[in-house]
């Protein structure tokens, strides 16, 4: 990691710059598989996946069989642990749901807002260097939660055709309508316009590789909705005297093994504590199966090393990571004063795999500096928003005047008609 020592404010910006993923460069290749999915259905579809995935599939749909299959053959110790997170996840994102408060703006005019869960969404689960299970859960317990009718999940096969069985006994146990075995962008392309197999849904959800997230881009300018846009894991430590290197080097490295494109930041006090973490992470690395890749995206991350709690706050706030651990002395004190970031963990006993897993919070995270602007996925994500409202006579002989005012200074005056009409009647 890149060691840092008190750098000014003018050079956060270049220090803590992200891996660049320029989608732009894939949008040809892209934009032809959806073109070819749009008008080939299922066909493209098994052409792709013998091209990407190295096989032949007749059927694209997962059976019940196999369903079956596979919750027989997961050991008994995870699916309780998938359960347990299940039921984390269920009772966090049950208190989300919001219940209709009529309210009276004025005498005879009330006002309120319904929330309706989204017919139809569309959940991909990336299945190659990691089956992420966990996403599944991260998403179709709150797409149930929210009363999603149909809840449709695409995941690449495995070079057998078989889908991993973590995937299919979560997938089973938390509501999925149908299971497909379709990955990447043609995945992403059979969920925003339909094939014979594959439904056509009116929101996409979850991570991928550059290929999907390029995918999900263009779709989402043609009408269909996507959760939030996409880029690679990232998290940021701040560690004060208090701290425990070793704990502080194995949340950095839990997310440098996502990928060669993810990125970790240290934020620290001391140069002696930026040290100390730095020599955990070489021990730790070693013994990693992902040690590779996780070395990689350690090229392009860095350590900060910083004078006060205040400046440490100040470059949070500009970096607005995805994850944020604060390893410090009153840390829930701290995570008042941040407002860009996914998700917080507070304290040296909150490791940030407990958010990725079962504590019950939403992992499905804003990345790239769009915790600015953006939340994580929750309940919200997957109902929308309506409003009503309803005015007795007394109601629109009071407030009728105004709009009518309105209506005219806008010269609109088939507006104004419509409320002129009821007033003289």
């Amino acid at each position: 990691m890149n060691l840092h020592i008190n750098p000014p404010p003018s050079q956060w910006p270049a220090i803590l710059q992200r891996p660049v993923i320029d989608t732009e460069s894939l949008e040809g290749a892209v934009s032809e598989v959806l073109r070819n999915v749009k008008a080939h259905g299922d066909e493209a579809l098994r052409i792709y996946t013998e091209r990407f995935d190295g096989l032949r599939l007749e059927s694209l749909q997962v059976r019940e069989a196999e369903i079956e299959a596979a919750s027989g053959t997961l050991p008994e110790p995870l699916k309780v642990a998938i359960q347990t997170a299940k039921g984390n996840i269920e009772r966090f994102h049950s208190l989300q749901a919001e219940t209709p408060d009529p309210v009276e703006t004025m005498p005879g005019v009330r006002c309120w807002r319904k929330s309706v869960p989204i017919e139809k969404v569309g959940l991909y689960i990336p299945g190659g260097t990691a089956p992420l299970f966990s996403t599944v859960l991260m998403l179709a317990v709150p797409a149930r939660l929210a009363g999603c009718r149909e809840i449709v999940l695409c995941t690449p096969p495995r070079k057998d055709g078989s889908v991993h069985p973590a995937i299919l006994y979560t997938a089973n146990l938390v509501g999925v309508t149908r299971i497909f075995k379709v990955g990447g962008a043609q995945a992403i392309a059979a969920l925003a316009y339909g094939t014979e197999a594959i439904p056509a849904v009116y929101k996409i959800f979850g991570p991928g590789n550059q290929y999907v997230t390029a995918a999900k881009q263009l779709v989402s300018r043609q009408g269909v909705a996507i959760d939030m846009p996409a880029g690679p894991s990232e998290v940021l430590v701040c560690a004060d005297e208090t701290a425990k290197p070793a704990f502080a080097a194995a949340d950095l490295l839990s997310q440098a093994e996502h990928g060669v494109d993810s990125q970790v930041v240290l934020v620290t006090f001391s140069v002696d504590m930026a040290k100390a973490v730095q020599a955990e992470v070489d021990k730790q690395l070693q013994a990693l199966p992902r040690r590779d890749i996780a070395r990689k995206a350690l090229e392009s991350s860095c350590a900060i090393v910083v004078p006060d709690r205040d400046t440490a706050v100040e470059i949070i706030n500009a970096y607005a990571p995805e994850h944020l651990i604060l390893s410090v002395k009153e840390a829930e004190q701290m995570g008042e004063q941040v407002v860009n970031a996914g998700s917080v963990f507070l304290g040296n006993y909150t490791p940030e795999s407990v958010g990725d897993y079962a504590s019950g919070t939403n992992h499905t995270l804003p990345t790239n500096g769009y915790a600015r602007m953006f939340s994580g996925v929750s309940l919200d994500s997957f109902v929308k928003k309506i409003t009503f409202q309803e005015l007795a006579k007394t109601g629109l002989q009071q407030l009728g005047p105004a709009v009518e005012l309105m209506a005219e200074a806008e010269e609109l005056m088939g507006h104004k008609n419509a409320v002129t009409i009821r007033l003289a009647e």
